[in-house]
């Protein structure tokens, strides 16, 4: 039961995402999960604010899951909160909360359980896109996640691709869960980044 309560919790916790656009984009190329956004007056003309809207597919359950535990301390079994248990991710992002929707990218990275009082998730995780012109682009977003809110805000702390220099937040809303701990998380990104040119 401990094990499906902390595996239900860091399902929560897992999700996040973004990406900039690069220069005037066509609608033939932009991805319908993203927009750019106006720029701010004191930003640069390099740089472009950019929001992702995605679903994270976290599955703990199964055959074959997306999430596994990789690590846990000794006691980690007996906590409430399952303090010390580490999972390695490489979870589905889709355009939409249906599963077979399309595809935009891949959360990878890891989340574990860090409060000893509270159940609450430090995230290390890299949303790799696959979509339109954010194909072989990246963010990385680094931080605390609170699972068991309803609402959660995470930093982007870096950028690949396109999204070079990128820094900004994630808003992460549990859409849907189960007692197994698989969950589908939408993700709404905002955030600034350097336009690569290359």
């Amino acid at each position: 039961m401990a094990n499906a309560a902390v595996t239900v919790m860091l399902v929560l916790i897992i999700a996040v995402v973004a990406a900039t656009t690069e220069g005037a984009q066509s609608s033939s190329t932009q991805p319908k999960w993203a927009k750019k956004l106006k720029t701010r007056k004191k930003m640069t003309s390099s740089e472009t604010v950019t929001n992702l809207q995605f679903y994270f597919h976290d599955t703990v359950s199964g055959e074959n899951p997306s999430a596994v535990r990789i690590a846990q301390a000794t006691d980690t079994n007996k906590s409430l909160t399952l303090f010390g248990a580490l999972l390695m991710v490489d979870d589905p992002l889709t355009e939409t909360p249906d599963p077979n929707s399309k595809l935009v990218g891949r959360a990878q990275g890891m989340y574990g359980s860090s409060g000893q009082q509270e159940f609450g998730l430090t995230m290390a995780m890299c949303f790799a896109f696959c979509d339109g012109i954010y194909d072989g682009s990246s963010i990385s977003i680094f931080g605390k996640n609170p699972a068991l809110n309803l609402v959660r805000e995470m930093p982007v702390v870096a950028g690949t691709g396109i999204f070079q220099f990128a820094r900004g937040y994630a808003i992460a809303r549990t859409h849907w869960f189960n007692i197994m701990g698989d969950a589908i998380v939408e993700y709404n990104v905002t955030f600034l980044a350097q336009q690569n040119k290359s």
